[in-house]
């Protein structure tokens, strides 16, 4: 079997140098995604006999007592096949995380605008949905709580509130030498992926049920499923190839329509699928968690902060869904990148009568990030001096390295490199000048400019969710098949993954076969979110194809007699001391020597302690670090506001894919603007959400994106911690680069009026702009009425006396 190696072939193919990493390799599915060849689940062959699941709601109703529901003109329409409510769920009616406050169908209550109450399954999804419009309501409404302050007036909540508390903030805030407090009101965000919403149920015998499911978490389907079924996790499996996007509205709203269609698939006996419409999707899944933030900040004559009492009041909707994690995440950056001598940090999560708002890119991490900077732009504006000096003054440091939860920042020089590099490579303080200028000469334009920091941290900040699995697959031909628990939702993870393993065993990616995310293949696994998805399902991955190639370099050695450091993997080739085989050679013959040539790795992310009772531990395995730089023009007429330029530079590592990732930090930091500038969530006075569709609600288009867009890739040391080749997580921590567009836009109201501090809420819409400059206006009138005057001397007649 063996073909002697030419010496200059063999000194081709030499350990430590990497083939498959960090190169720019275009997504795995490319080519099919504009050609239009990638199959979805709305895309998937349909069995004959399918039938078609919509759900139906009280489309007059936002929450009261479910006196009655007649349906029987919904059960006469032609095509119904059935009817299903809660008294049809076999099992449990409940499609919640952990919580079981989350009923798949309403029975006796209704809790929000757009809950489903039942479902129709049709021959035709059309007539499903004219059929689901047939129901009658009887419905006793009651008076529902919509806003953070409804809530806590009346005391009502999803989770107990949770704090943090270092030193003593109350003497710090009374010694500092000044102080600034103020509220901050941030708004929700609709996650508008281009697929909605999809499930796809199919009867298997014994009562199992395969699963289709448009999911980042493939596991919580099944076990969501079994549940509701009322069997066993093992005869449900769950399985997805990709997502036409999800960014976290996929982590656990998926749950509610894959139990539909299953609960359909059981009583019908038929393939079942439900796809909701994008009006329905908008109105009946939870959104990014909107905030009323109440802040105080102590700090010194030189703007150092001396302390800070921040209290997070959260939006949660009727149901906790994973508001726990995303509002713990809030409060582990709500000191962004900054040092707090003295803190406490508050949080309440607010039980209202809306749709309970989810995990959403950076998972709370963006609103207690921009709290931050909101602060320290107020800061900057009453000491009359740069933001970026204040920010640089309180950047962690060697001596100053402790968050307020307790956990060390080990990476600050980073931090500081990334921004000393920006600032010059933006040209920063030239530019300030010239948009100082700008302002002096332009009554109504007004130019502002920020330069801001990130800093997030990297893992789930649930223990148990830091683990992940793979399935990797040597077949003799030297083709390999690739299966893990992470989900491709057009982030590139599956090109990372299969890059990780065709680096590990040498073979060249057309030979790496990447199958769909299936829980029959990959058991118990995490959520695809918290920017994990790499490093645990990349490492585990890793770990796999190491383990099958060290089986193989041991069976070689022994056969050769060489040493392990003599045996190569490269191109498709193995080279054992003096000689080159082809990997097919070297499968055939490990398999015929009875080698195992398959292996499922397993990873656990190493070090991460956090205790959330004693608010003690180490939440996070490390830092992504990155820095923004935006300059944008507002026109204080209109409030209308255009971006002039950004200046990106970002910490991915060592990058496992420049090309993938760039494009991750080009559309988190677009996906940001839009939360902080034009995505406005509206709720009517009833409680009905009036921006449910894209004529009402508005994600940045093209002619959002700037005309000068710089993006660099960090070039540091990569990442101190053993992670994949040293990378670091780029999925989340890009969005709050896009910090550097509100804080920009702050500078340039504040410009409006010199010395005085916007009263600037997000999405800083052309509208908020706008009434942010009428009271910066009002502001400096009352402030020139109520200055001091020279007294005003009385008038004398011609003759000297007084008139």
């Amino acid at each position: 079997m063996t073909t002697k190696a030419k010496a200059s072939e063999s000194q081709t193919i030499e350990a430590g140098n990497l083939v498959s990493v960090q190169r720019p390799i275009r997504h795995d599915s490319a080519a099919k995604h504009v050609s239009g060849e990638a199959i979805y689940i709305d895309d998937m062959n349909e069995p004959v006999g399918t039938l078609h699941v919509v759900p139906g709601w009280d489309r007059n109703t936002v929450c009261g007592r479910l006196i009655s529901l007649d349906l029987d003109a919904v059960r006469a329409t032609p095509g119904v096949v059935a009817v299903i409510t809660a008294d049809d769920v076999p099992g449990t009616n409940d499609c919640s995380s952990a919580a079981g406050d989350d009923p798949v169908m309403a029975k006796e209550e209704i809790s929000f605008f757009g809950q489903v109450v039942f479902a129709v399954v049709a021959t035709t999804r059309e007539i499903a949905s004219k059929a689901a419009r047939k129901a009658v309501f009887d419905v006793e409404a009651y008076q529902p709580l919509l806003t953070q302050e409804d809530a806590a007036a009346n005391d009502s909540m999803v989770l107990p509130d949770y704090q943090f508390r270092r030193g003593d903030p109350e003497a710090g805030l009374a010694g500092a030498d000044r102080k600034l407090d103020g509220t901050f009101r941030i708004g929700g965000q609709e996650h508008f992926y281009l697929e909605g919403q999809v499930a796809f149920a199919m009867p298997q015998e014994d009562l199992g049920m395969q699963v289709y499911s448009s999911t980042q978490h493939p596991t919580e389907i099944q076990h969501t499923v079994a549940k509701v079924l009322g069997v066993p996790d093992a005869l449900v499996n769950a399985e997805v190839r990709r997502m036409g996007g999800g960014f976290g509205g996929k982590e656990s709203q998926a749950n509610q329509w894959a139990a539909l269609a299953a609960i359909a698939a059981r009583v019908t006996a038929k393939p079942c699928k439900l796809r909701l419409d994008r009006d329905d999707d908008m109105i009946m899944t939870g959104k990014r968690h909107d905030f009323r933030v109440n802040w105080q900040v102590g700090f010194g004559a030189n703007g150092l902060i001396r302390a800070t009492d921040i209290a997070f009041q959260a939006r949660c909707g009727y149901s906790a869904d994973l508001s726990l994690g995303v509002n713990d995440r809030t409060m582990f950056h709500a000191d962004s990148s900054y040092f707090y001598p003295d803190a406490v940090i508050r949080s309440r999560r607010l039980k209202t009568n809306t749709c309970s708002n989810t995990a959403f890119r950076g998972f709370g991490g963006p609103q207690g990030m921009i709290t931050a900077e909101k602060m320290v732009e107020c800061i900057a504006i009453s000491l009359g001096e740069d933001a970026l000096t204040i920010r640089k003054r309180n950047f962690y440091t060697e001596e100053r390295n402790v968050t307020p939860y307790g956990m060390p920042v080990e990476e600050h020089e980073v931090l500081h490199d990334i921004v000393a590099q920006l600032e010059a490579s933006s040209d920063y303080w030239v530019r300030r000048e010239k948009v100082r200028d700008f302002n002096k000469h332009n009554a109504v334009l007004k130019k502002g400019l920020a330069l801001t920091p990130v800093k997030f941290g990297i893992s789930f900040t649930l223990k148990h969710l830091n683990q992940a699995g793979a399935l990797v697959h040597l077949y003799t031909d030297g083709s390999v098949q690739l299966n893990h628990g992470g989900t491709e939702m057009g982030q590139g993870l599956y090109t990372k993954v299969a890059q990780i393993v065709s680096e590990e065993l040498g073979v060249n990616l057309d030979k790496i076969r990447i199958t769909a995310t299936d829980t029959s293949k990959v058991p118990n696994t995490a959520p695809t979110a918290a920017s994990s998805g790499t490093d645990l399902n990349g490492m585990a991955a890793k770990i796999a194809a190491r383990t099958i190639k060290d089986r193989l370099i041991a069976h070689l050695a022994e056969q050769h007699d060489c040493p392990p450091e003599a045996i190569f993997f490269r191109d498709d080739k193995v080279v054992v001391a003096d000689e080159t085989f082809s990997m097919a050679q070297i499968a055939r013959e490990a398999h015929m020597a009875r080698i195992q040539l398959s292996d499922a790795g397993y990873y656990a992310t190493p070090m991460i302690t956090w205790d959330r009772e004693s608010t003690t531990g180490r939440p996070f395995f490390y830092f992504a670090y990155g820095a923004a730089c935006s300059e944008v023009t507002i026109d204080t007429m209109t409030g209308e506001m255009i971006v002039n330029r950004v200046d990106l530079l970002h910490d991915v590592g060592h990058s496992l894919n420049p090309a993938i990732d760039i494009g991750q930090i080009e559309g988190g930091f677009v996906q940001g603007m839009g939360w902080l500038t034009t995505e406005e969530l509206v709720w009517d006075e009833k409680g009905r959400l009036r921006t449910h569709a894209p004529s009402t609600y508005k994600i940045p288009t093209a002619s959002d994106i700037p005309d000068d867009f710089r993006v660099r890739l960090y070039e540091g040391k990569g990442n101190p911690q053993d992670t994949v080749y040293r990378s670091k997580a780029v999925g989340e921590p890009p969005v709050m680069l896009a910090n550097a567009v509100f804080c920009a836009i702050h500078d340039a109201v504040a410009n409006v009026a010199p010395g005085f501090i916007p009263d600037l809420n997000a999405p800083a819409t052309p509208e908020e702009i706008l009434r942010a400059v009428r009271l910066m206006r009002d502001q400096a009138h009352r402030a020139a009425e109520t200055a001091v005057k020279p007294p005003v001397k009385a008038p004398v007649d011609p003759e000297g006396a007084p008139a």
